[in-house]
């Protein structure tokens, strides 16, 4: 994969994630996932980042699972994700499809989507540091999964997005049934998953499927202010916080109530609690350090 298919910078403690392929809408080849799943992993771990971004160029956010670089050879298909068909281009915008051309032998599917679609989401959900998606076109099928298995999501006001399964005949994947529920409710979850109608950007916040609508020319200039309050903020605490609300609608009060307790415990150990409170006595405004 060109490094250039995803553009990756580190500023002011803040990754920067870029699709960088606007010919195709941003649909993901299999390198690019792989990529994504490493980044995440590594700005999880690295003390220096404290805050991340993910959008794209062009005028889609993504279009969903490239087709021609899927595990079953060049898929055939359009790519619907965008409500349009693009000259000259194979793909489809769902991890389903990469196996859907050629020879398949019981259990490939299911494989391809564990170690694919659901393995990229789980990246994000699992990142331990806040991540912002800065929509900034089309986000279809595993492009609109992407987006929304972020913390916060900012739209353009020209963002669509599009539950595109049912389109081709699919079941949604990249843990699509496991998070609209969690954001609009069951019957709603299963209106956009049965009709696969572009919602727009103001309808998707409306819906809570996105925090805030913000103009074209203002996403990129919102997306780094955001960022740049979350990476002053305390990184620990954030991670914890992720961790317990993520967790919150799967879990039973009693279960909920321990791992706030446990949650409590480990964060007043790190340096940035012992900051605010000080910071609170001494009263002062926090300087926290990620740590």
């Amino acid at each position: 994969m060109p490094v250039s298919e995803v553009l990756h910078v580190v500023d002011g403690q803040v990754a920067y994630l870029t699709l960088n392929r606007p010919e195709a809408l941003n649909a993901l080849t299999p390198a690019q996932r792989d990529r994504l799943i490493q980044l995440f992993g590594e700005a999880s771990a690295d003390p220096d980042v404290r805050a991340m971004v993910l959008t794209g160029t062009g005028r889609g956010f993504c279009a969903g699972a490239d087709l021609r670089g899927g595990a079953g050879g060049g898929g055939r298909g359009a790519r619907e994700g965008a409500g349009e068909r693009t000259a000259g281009e194979r793909g489809a915008g769902d991890g389903a499809g990469e196996r859907i051309a050629g020879e398949r032998v019981a259990g490939d599917v299911a494989r391809v989507i564990r170690e694919g679609a659901q393995r990229l989401i789980a990246a994000v959900l699992d990142c331990e540091k806040p991540v912002i998606a800065a929509v900034n076109g089309t986000a279809a099928g595993l492009g609109a999964h992407l987006a929304l298995a972020c913390d916060l999501v900012l739209a353009a006001e020209s963002a669509r997005f599009i539950e595109v399964f049912v389109r081709r005949g699919l079941v949604p994947d990249g843990g699509g049934a496991y998070l609209l529920p969690r954001l609009v409710g069951p019957r709603r979850a299963k209106e956009l998953m049965f009709f696969g109608d572009a919602l727009s950007a103001p309808d998707a916040e409306r819906l809570g499927l996105v925090n805030r609508v913000v103009p074209d020319g203002e996403l990129d200039k919102t997306a780094r202010e955001w960022a740049a309050r979350l990476a002053t903020g305390p990184t620990r605490a954030l991670a914890l916080t992720k961790q317990l609300v993520n967790a919150s609608l799967d879990s039973d009060r009693g279960t909920a109530f321990a791992a706030e307790a446990a949650a409590q415990e480990i964060n007043m150990t790190t340096a940035d609690a012992q900051e605010g409170v000080a910071s609170f006595v001494e009263r002062r405004s926090p300087e926290y350090r990620g740590r």
